[in-house]
């Protein structure tokens, strides 16, 4: 104690010496209980004081304890939550899927490996490791990493752009350096449990770099799929489909096959889709070969590819392009190569690569939780990514991702846990040991249509497109933006440009946020079948209330019925001089300006100045408010005086020095338009306690200080202690039991024949109960001596309002008071 007492000595001395005025927040010099405000001291009540959040406090909460590093510690591995209690049931699940995964993951990463500039083994380093590795750190038992078409091409512009400056570096060394450094950034944001940062990348910017990155992928295919060759497929979209329209007298034989395959890979949907429709029974079936079609056109057009080219093996002689070697085995396995000249040549690409990992993967894992009921952790998710991309190059694979496409096929084939991700790993493995020799005869130009397939679901349908625009028609312009940059310049550009347009559209939303003047309506219950009944557009509705007063509330409307309601309902001013101000989002430095300025503006233009003398000279006027001409009395004389301000603060979390100070600043200036009145600020619905220090230090919270002797008379909402055994809820079971007992008494007396005039009193019963409760327990003897209550609120800030009924009835309340007050003569 006498440390403590020594301490703060210290402590103040320190304050005196710098000029810091420690009391600032109290001007008064009076207490914190009974700084000119009446104490709410009953019987009955209990004193609440409320205490100011501490700086040590909120340096305790944020700092880690050692339970709290434990739980950190725990949750990095989420597979040991479950795997203890794995079971049969949920084997045969995860095998299902892993297996009808693995068949479709195996001829796309050796399509998409081409994509990346790549020779397609590394397509297969990069699917066995990316589900070998995800399912330790796994939050969703949907998501399947590995490569993913845009990734894919993003990887491949690197490594064209890496090797045009440094052609010897090699390609797959370039990749292998991309995604470790890409796999160190994304688990440094998982572990620092920093994953909300994903949430500020919008919808629209998602499906417009998804619909652009597919459109250009899908064109880029296409040569391939035609046999078309003489120039480069990585150009801007627009210009490989002009292109190819010049060089289709090139077409060669491998659009036989691709074309082909391409179609039969739609037919086999499309005949799925229409048998599972038709026989609802099978569609389990129907589901699994629509799933395998993949598997199946490579497996039977790399058998038509080995009859025609068996004895045209030599890359000159064969009949059309195949895919040609592939290595048994992890033969490029190695330490990743990360060095200063490589991240030097693809540094400018970084900040790229890293958004289509986050964004394709958590964007699918959301998707997929919502639709299967659970909740994945966002945090989590990207150190899952960052792992795996950070080990997978040791074995040889690129940059990976969650895929959406087999992630459906996982979620729809009925996987149980994470663990199917090993299932779909072993069958990866016995493709890369096991199936090199198949793989040499595979159609480059299957391949070309796999890919375009695949990437043909990403494409945004119109129909998703119109109900953006139903909801918001600026993210739809957000969304073609996206798309055309993607379509005339690249990929990248067209994830820039949506992400930084969505960030400045949610910045500008912030900066004129609009605040709304509220004021007040009284509204009753009605039931809901008197209305909809006909064409006539308003009826006199019987109320089934005891009394208009109980059954009445007031509620508060935006004056300018901004929020859609009635215009017929016209809100009343809460008083005259008082105002009632609503921040409609959060009250900060970007929007403090726009919202008082609006506020103040408002304020004169409906009130006048209290004391009209206050310049005795014409010369005394500012230069913008000029006043009466000379021999005119003052204008909007009609007008009421400002008396009171009440700031809804329901939409505010968190306030900073420059907003804070610009409140200060209005009510400067609003004092000094009221004087020699003083304007009361109430502000309700305070939802923060740093909030409420932060403006309690600006000296709001009690009332202004002023020359009045009269004592603050201040209105606080109470509320009775206790739960179950409180006095309002003993009074409560006992009406209960009253209305059963009158009921069955009824019941006994009436007979089966007296039923329905009990139903069809059992309306104007029920719409009763609230006003009858309320006066039983408005005189019950229990409730008015045996219920204790307490402010809900600090006594030591009275201008503070639980909500806007409160501060309205304090600020009406004290001004009717000083009006009583004020000598009459």
């Amino acid at each position: 104690m006498a440390s403590d007492g020594t301490a703060t000595k210290v402590g103040h001395g320190l304050a005196k010496v710098l000029g810091i005025k420690l009391h600032y927040r109290n001007p008064q010099g009076l207490d914190d209980v009974s700084r000119g405000e009446s104490v709410y001291s009953v019987s009955s009540a209990d004193t609440y004081v409320e205490q100011e959040p501490s700086t040590w406090e909120w340096i305790r909460s944020v700092t880690p304890t050692g339970r709290g590093l434990l739980h950190w510690a725990y949750h990095l591995f989420p597979f040991v939550h479950w795997i203890g209690r794995y079971n049969l049931q949920w084997l045969y699940g995860d095998l299902v899927a892993g297996i009808t995964v693995g068949c479709v993951v195996v001829p796309q990463s050796m399509a998409y490996a081409k994509l990346a500039e790549l020779a397609p083994e590394f397509g297969l380093y990069s699917s066995f490791m990316g589900v070998l590795i995800y399912w330790f750190f796994a939050t969703s038992k949907d998501i399947t990493i590995g490569p993913v078409a845009v990734m894919s091409t993003v990887t491949g512009n690197v490594v064209n752009r890496v090797k045009e400056s440094n052609p010897e570096f090699e390609s797959h060394v370039v990749a292998s350096s991309l995604a470790v450094i890409c796999g160190c950034v994304i688990t440094a944001i998982g572990l620092a449990r920093a994953g909300w940062i994903v949430d500020f990348i919008s919808l629209a910017a998602i499906s417009a770099f998804m619909t652009g990155s597919a459109i250009n992928i899908a064109v880029g295919q296409v040569p391939a799929l035609m046999g078309i060759t003489g120039f480069s497929n990585r150009e801007a979209t627009y210009k490989v489909f002009i292109n190819i329209l010049q060089n289709l007298g090139g077409t060669k034989r491998d659009a036989a096959m691709g074309l082909t395959a391409l179609t039969f890979l739609y037919l086999i949907r499309f005949a799925c889709n229409y048998g599972a429709r038709r026989m609802p029974n099978r569609s389990k079936m129907f589901f699994f070969l629509s799933t395998l079609r993949t598997a199946f056109i490579i497996l039977l057009y790399t058998l038509i590819s080995f009859l025609v080219n068996r004895n045209h093996r030599s890359r000159s002689a064969r009949r059309f392009a195949i895919l040609g070697d592939v290595p048994r085995g992890f033969q490029h396995a190695a330490v990743p190569t990360v060095n200063i000249p490589f991240i030097k040549a693809y540094a400018g690409d970084i900040p790229v690569s890293i958004i289509v990992l986050l964004i394709e993967h958590i964007a699918i894992a959301k998707s997929f939780g919502r639709v299967n009921n659970y909740t994945i952790d966002a945090s989590q998710e990207l150190v899952a990514i960052g792992v795996t991309n950070l080990l997978g190059p040791f074995l040889g694979a690129y940059p990976a991702t969650g895929s959406f496409s087999r992630t459906a096929i996982k979620s729809k084939a009925g996987v149980r846990t994470p663990f199917a991700g090993v299932i779909t790993a072993v069958v990866v493995l016995l493709a890369i040991y096991a199936l090199p020799a198949v793989f040499f005869y595979i159609p480059n130009a299957a391949l070309s249509a796999v890919i375009i397939h695949a990437v043909g679901d990403l494409i945004t349908p119109p129909n998703t497109v119109y109900q953006f625009w139903r909801i918001n028609p600026l993210e739809v312009v957000i969304f073609f933006l996206g798309v055309i940059v993607t379509i005339f310049s690249n990929i990248e550009n067209g994830i820039y440009t949506t992400v930084s347009v969505s960030l400045v559209v949610l910045l500008v939303r912030v900066v004129k946020a609009q605040g709304r003047f509220m004021g007040k309506v009284k509204v009753r219950s009605a039931v809901g079948d008197q209305f909809g009944q006909g064409d006539t557009r308003y009826r006199d509705v019987p109320l089934e209330t005891k009394k208009d007063e109980d059954a009445s509330r007031t509620i508060f409307l935006p004056l300018e019925h901004n929020d859609g309601s009635n215009p017929q309902v016209e809100p009343q001013s809460p008083y005259p001089g008082i105002f009632i101000y609503r921040f409609s989002e959060g009250y900060n430095y970007p929007n403090a300006n726009h919202y008082l300025d609006y506020m103040v503006q408002t304020i004169f233009k409906q009130t006048r100045r209290t004391n009209p003398h206050s310049y005795p000279k014409m010369g005394d006027r500012p230069w913008n408010e000029p006043g009466p001409k000379p021999g005119r009395e003052e204008e909007y004389s009609d007008r009421p005086t400002l008396k009171a301000i009440i700031l809804d603060f329901s939409s505010v979390n968190n306030v900073d020095i420059t907003s804070v100070q610009n409140l200060i600043d209005v009510r400067n200036q609003l004092d000094k338009y009221a004087a020699p009145d003083r304007v009361d600020w109430h502000l309700a619905c305070i939802n923060n306690r740093w909030t409420k220090r932060a403006l309690t230090s600006a000296g709001f919270g009690f009332p202004t200080p002023s020359g009045d002797s009269s004592r603050w008379k201040p209105i606080f909402s109470v509320a009775e202690i206790g739960g179950k055994s409180s006095a309002a809820a003993a009074a409560e079971t006992r009406e209960n039991e009253g209305e059963i007992h009158k009921q069955l008494s009824r019941d006994e007396e009436g007979g089966f024949g007296q039923k329905k005039a009990d139903v069809a009193g059992k309306a104007d019963e029920a719409s009763s109960d609230t006003s009858d409760f309320k006066q039983t327990i408005a005189g019950s003897k229990a409730y008015g001596i045996q219920a204790k209550v307490a402010a809900v609120h600090g006594l030591n800030r009275p201008l503070f309002h639980v909500d806007l009924t409160s501060a309205l009835q304090s600020a009406v309340s004290n001004i009717e008071r000083r009006a009583g007050d004020e000598p009459r003569g």
